[in-house]
């Protein structure tokens, strides 16, 4: 009998979303209120019995149109709710109507069950290759009073232990409404019990996505970025657990938007200790006007549910955004080794130079070069040129195509750096169009190294960054791009908008964006194209749908990089992260650390490097061309392994990690001792992941072990000498 993983019990009014892994449950209440029971570990059966507690509470109001005093939306767990009705909690949608109400009330109109999973139009999205991978609810809710609805999507992916969800506002009224705020998801846990911590990554430029837990309490906490972007500051990802959750046990939800600008995630811990969660769009600075018959859609959230702790989140996260989100031929291809010049020259080069690292970098057996900043318009420094992506003519010897067939005769891969969505006021584009740059009419807008936002939610500005970068691509053989952004929105408002729709502005801003991407990448598919924002900005599984890699920060010291690539890997997958060794002293930091210790940590990533090989001993230059050769070796494993997360930076002075191969044949474990000790304590590392009967076999040393010891013994950490001192551990099944 072929397996449903959507059912509707129309004596009950439950809808049960299930598969071997996960339930999702919600119920039709009386007066057609939606109901949230249940996400979690499967259960095959349901026999309806769980229902909502009802007591008369004190200042708890009625649900309208009912008179029973114990029934009120002011507790009840929802699955969508709205201003008014005596819901005082954070609602998840606040919509305007021409008469300046507010008030709302939405209750179930109907459902329709859809094989497979519905695109978004003009977002990106998670997708499937056929409809037999999921299943797709619809649930659609009416206000009482107004032709307003809710389409309410959940969609179940049959073999991952994920739901998508996302909300669809359309407009049947007679009049223009005006959303104020509208939530892709909500979800009412009454199990506080269960999930009482949250784990959020904050950070900062050079110090992105560090793991912040701490208890769900009671009022409101908000995690969020307002900048325009998904932002350094705070990541789009949220995880609630249980305070006994670890790394290998313990109940996880893992909560991503699939998103790039503003956005919010709220919790809320009400007076009887339950716990709304809101994710979406931020509705801080937000409006967006709704004519009669138009059509509003919100971003999609990804829910992933674990048992297994947060390595079992992370594991089924990575599968998703990796197999599911990433797009394109390079999706499960193995990322080249590069050499950029950023931290070789800056601005400072010519075609001598270049020709001499690429010389290197091809002796050392790098498999790309990458041209960054300073190629274009006038760009000696960082105050001008933005906006004018044409060639700096006398810069190199023989053009841009110059270096890209010198690369390629090389046998090397050739990439190019762009910063499209802005402008600089010294710039051809500037003088022609000044109006293309995002500010209100005769007010000095605020500049952020030297620099300004292009306005991208306009076609016309779109169109002519497209047809600049278009000559560039058509006329020069490029193999990858590098797409930076290096400042946060401000200034936020667009002459394309009436004052009364400038709160559309931040939103429409990054719709363009996503537009010229998927015009470029189905224009150029062959390239590698990497996203970049000041290193980590726009970190986020929405550029990952465009993007298959993304700079995760621009802090390239490797102990720094310790706690940004552990944080990093909580919520995205290994092949999306890339990480370079640099020079010493290190150039954001100071510190100096071995050739041996940057290797090591970059080479949990998309590995690459970023300094001057010309600068290198001959010691040194043996060295790379060992690492070069030992990531050729394990490239597949890191990019494509599991990957587990042993011990903490945030918790100690030891990290671990390690990458398992799918058949659970070859492992590559990563242990890192940031300070040494007169008097060291020892310690082991507890292995996962392995075949618990198979004999493994250590590259290096010859050691043999079974998988049943290293997982339940450990291995030793080695009595390291001296600051900053790592180690790689690779074993293949004998």
């Amino acid at each position: 009998m072929k397996q449903s993983y959507v059912e509707f019990d129309k004596d009950t009014e439950v809808f049960h979303l299930r598969n071997n892994e996960i339930s999702y449950i919600l119920k039709v209440e009386e007066d057609g209120v939606l109901n949230h029971l249940y996400f979690g570990k499967a259960i095959q059966h349901y026999s309806g019995n769980k229902t909502y507690l009802r007591r008369d509470r004190g200042f708890s109001g009625n649900v309208p149109g009912n008179a029973e005093r114990a029934y009120s939306k002011d507790t009840l767990p929802q699955e969508y709710s709205s201003h008014g009705s005596m819901d005082y909690r954070l609602p998840a949608t606040i919509i305007r109507r021409e008469n300046g109400s507010n008030l709302h009330d939405f209750r179930f109109s109907d459902y329709r069950i859809e094989a497979g999973k519905p695109e978004l139009e003009g977002l990106p999205h998670s997708y499937v290759r056929n409809e037999e991978e999921s299943t797709t609810l619809i649930v659609i809710l009416k206000d009482r009073d107004q032709e307003i609805y809710l389409e309410l999507a959940y969609t179940i992916y049959h073999e991952r232990p994920v739901i998508t969800r996302s909300v669809k506002v359309l407009n049947r009224t007679r009049e223009s409404i005006v959303l104020e705020k509208i939530a892709s998801m909500q979800t009412d846990l009454t199990n506080s019990g269960i999930y009482d911590e949250v784990i959020s990554l904050p950070g900062a430029h050079l110090r992105e996505r560090q793991i912040h837990r701490e208890p769900i309490h009671s009022g409101i906490q908000s995690f969020e970025s307002r900048r325009g972007a998904s932002s350094h500051h705070m990541n789009s990802f949220i995880a609630l657990v249980n305070h006994d959750t670890n790394e290998i046990s313990g109940p996880a939800i893992g909560i991503h938007l699939v998103y790039s600008g503003n956005h919010a995630f709220q919790l809320e811990k009400d007076q009887i200790d339950q716990v709304r969660v809101l994710a979406g769009i931020n509705d801080y600075n937000f409006s967006w006007s709704l004519s009669p018959g138009e059509v509003f859609q919100t971003p999609e959230v990804i829910m992933a549910y674990s048992d297994q702790g947060l390595n079992g989140m992370s594991g089924s996260l990575h599968h998703l955004l990796r197999e599911r989100v990433a797009r394109g031929m390079h999706q499960f291809k193995e990322r080249p080794i590069l050499v950029n010049n950023w931290e070789a020259t800056y601005f400072d080069f010519d075609s001598q130079k270049i020709e001499q690292i690429v010389d290197e970098a091809a002796e050392l057996g790098i498999e790309m070069f990458v041209l960054d900043d300073g190629w274009f318009g006038h760009r000696d420094s960082d105050n001008s040129s933005l906006g004018d992506w044409f060639e700096y003519e006398g810069k190199l010897k023989n053009g841009i195509k110059g270096i890209a067939d010198y690369v390629h005769q090389k046998g090397m891969q050739f990439g190019l750096w762009f910063e499209p969505e802005m402008i600089s006021i010294d710039s051809q584009l500037y003088k022609e169009h000044p109006d293309y740059l995002m500010q209100e009419p005769n007010r000095t807008p605020s500049a952020s190294r030297d620099q300004h936002l292009l306005d991208m939610g306009r076609q016309e500005v779109r169109q002519a960054i497209e047809k600049q970068l278009c000559a560039i691509l058509d006329e020069i053989p490029i193999d990858y791009v590098k797409w930076d952004m290096n400042r946060s929105l401000s200034d936020v408002y667009s002459i394309q908008c009436s004052a009364e729709n400038q709160g559309e502005t931040a939103h429409r801003h990054i719709l363009g964006v996503y537009e010229l991407l998927e015009h470029l990448v189905n224009r150029y598919p062959k390239i590698l194209w990497e996203g970049c924002s000041g290193g980590g900005g726009r970190f986020d599984a929405g550029f990952l749908y465009y993007m298959p890699q993304s700079w995760p920060t621009d802090n390239t010291d490797a102990v720094e990089r310790l706690k940004i690539q552990y944080g990093t890997s909580l919520a995205y997958p290994i092949s999306s992260m890339t990480a370079h060794v640099s020079a010493v002293p290190n150039h954001q930091t100071g510190r100096i650390t071995s050739l041996k210790t940057r290797g090591d940590v970059a080479m949990s990533g998309v590995f690459g490097y970023e300094l001057d090989l010309t600068e290198m001993t001959e010691k040194e230059k043996v060295i790379v061309k060992e690492q070069v050769q030992q990531y050729q070796a394990i490239r597949p494993l890191v990019q494509f392994g599991e990957f587990y997360r042993l011990n903490s930076p945030f918790e100690g002075n030891l990290t671990a990690w390690m990458f398992v191969s799918p058949d659970k044949t070859e492992a590559l474990v990563m242990m890192a001792r940031t300070l040494a000790s007169a008097q060291p304590v020892f310690h082991e590392v507890f292995l996962t992941g392995l075949e618990t009967t198979a004999r493994y076999q250590e590259q290096k040393t010859g050691q043999f072990y079974f998988g049943d010891e290293l997982m339940t013994l450990g291995v030793n950490v080695p009595d390291f000498y001296g600051d900053f001192q790592t180690t790689l551990l690779h074993l293949k099944k004998v």
